[in-house]
């Protein structure tokens, strides 16, 4: 299992949205002064949070936190990317309460997915 490339992965992923049309701002800071890794835009609509979780402590905690930062922030989507095959158990369906759609996926289907995604939104 090899850790993530957090630079390498955010610039493809940049790349990637600006070569749709969008925008993806690393580092995106919520109205509620909390950080998004990545943060995919269409103008002020906000489609898509990012989290990069490169360590395995406290995982179910730590995606419980990336789903309330990115419902509060208004996203609907949200992607956590992580080398780890762990379920966080219980905070799959706190998401889906929520409205917000998670995914937990590891880095080499990132881009893929992206891709897809993206296409679906222009």
């Amino acid at each position: 299992m090899s850790k993530i490339k957090v630079k390498t992965l955010t610039r493809e992923i940049v790349a990637l949205a600006n070569e749709f049309g969008l925008k993806a701002v690393p580092e995106y800071r919520t109205p509620d002064g909390t950080r998004i890794d990545v943060a995919i835009l269409r103008g002020e609509e906000r489609l898509l949070a990012i989290e990069l979780e490169a360590s395995f402590k406290w995982f179910p905690q730590r995606v419980l936190y990336d789903v309330v930062k990115a419902h509060r922030a208004g996203f609907s989507e949200l992607w956590v990317i992580t080398p780890f095959s762990s379920n966080p158990g219980w905070v799959l369906g706190y998401a889906n309460e929520l409205g917000i759609s998670l995914r937990i996926m590891g880095e080499e289907k990132v881009l893929p997915e992206l891709k897809t995604f993206l296409h679906s939104c222009t």
